[in-house]
């Protein structure tokens, strides 16, 4: 039960939340607040269960009871209003959907939460959808302009099971990305990656030795005149991993404004390429739930196939 008092909460677990990690019951707990923020307060202390520190990958248990501090809460984002345009065609971008998960094609340009300016994102758009379904929460995160599968959970269990899932690797991910330049027919990145904040508070992710490890495999799919259509598989979820990695061996992802290659990408531009193209093309998981094998591809947008066409009309 939570204590209504705006300051300290003490919430005891019940047999729902049984098994969960401390970190993801209290991104669910805390919406709105920055996962540093979240691991900050961990590492500090402030966060008790059953009045001791605990580590991140500390999983509850029923009886445990929870101290969580004050902390800063964003509100939460007003809905979208149901009959928006935007609102109704994302009915259209569902690819796969049972009684536990949806999945997505979210489309480049789409983020998928509000915040940081946006009024609303992908899952807020789908909860103004499915008013009638009582929890709908992101399972994983893919960068603004990215486009391709998202996973959104339909209850606690399914979400807890997912993460294990991300946390042990046991989900296949498979992406495409056209990037500059020719590639071999086979290569793998392993190069640590570590996260900055410049002063300007722009975030980035670079190879640093004292960085997390990270691998992506990467293999041709086809190949154009001065870019190559790559099938990249990352091993590890870091942030901004394949468009890192990718850099790193002087093939940048086309159209990507904080990794690519400036002079490139305002010639593509002109061309008619236009977005970043990265695309989280397939997913393949057995379910935590009913244990069912679940694939799943998410389709090209019509501005990705634009871009093939103009490419392949000077292909080599």
């Amino acid at each position: 039960m939570n204590n209504t008092n705006p300051g300290v909460q003490f919430i005891t677990i019940d047999a729902e939340q049984d098994g969960q990690r401390i970190d993801n019951f209290l991104k669910t707990q805390l919406k709105g607040v920055p996962k540093s923020l979240i691991y900050r307060i961990l590492r500090k202390g402030e966060v008790r269960v059953n009045k001791k520190r605990i580590k991140p990958e500390y999983k509850l248990c029923v009886g445990d009871e929870i101290r969580v501090p004050p902390v800063r809460v964003a509100e939460e984002n007003e809905l979208p209003s149901s009959k928006l345009g935007s609102v109704q065609a994302l009915a259209h971008q569902i690819i796969y959907e049972d009684d536990a998960i949806i999945v997505l094609n979210k489309p480049s340009g789409l983020a998928v939460h509000g915040g940081s300016g946006l009024s609303f994102g992908l899952i807020e758009m789908l909860r103004a959808m499915r008013p009638d379904t009582e929890h709908l929460e992101l399972i994983h995160r893919i960068d603004r302009d990215t486009s391709g599968c998202v996973m959104i959970a339909k209850s606690v269990t399914m979400l807890r099971g997912m993460h294990e899932l991300f946390r042990t690797n046991k989900i296949t991910k498979v992406y495409h990305a056209l990037v500059k330049g020719y590639a071999a027919e086979k290569f793998i990145v392993d190069e640590p990656l570590k996260k900055f904040v410049l002063a300007s508070g722009e975030r980035l992710v670079r190879v640093h030795p004292e960085g997390q490890p990270s691998r992506t495999i990467f293999s041709v799919l086809s190949r154009y005149n001065g870019a190559t259509l790559l099938q990249a598989a990352p091993v590890t979820g870091r942030t901004h991993q394949i468009r890192v990695h990718a850099a790193q061996r002087g093939l940048p992802i086309v159209g990507d404004q904080k990794y690519g290659n400036k002079d490139y990408n305002q010639t593509s531009k002109q061309l008619g390429l236009k977005r970043l193209f990265l695309h989280a093309r397939e997913l393949k998981f057995i379910c935590p739930i009913n244990n069912t094998l679940i694939k799943v591809q998410a389709e090209y947008d019509q501005d990705w196939n634009n871009g093939l066409q103009i490419l392949a009309k000077g292909h080599k």
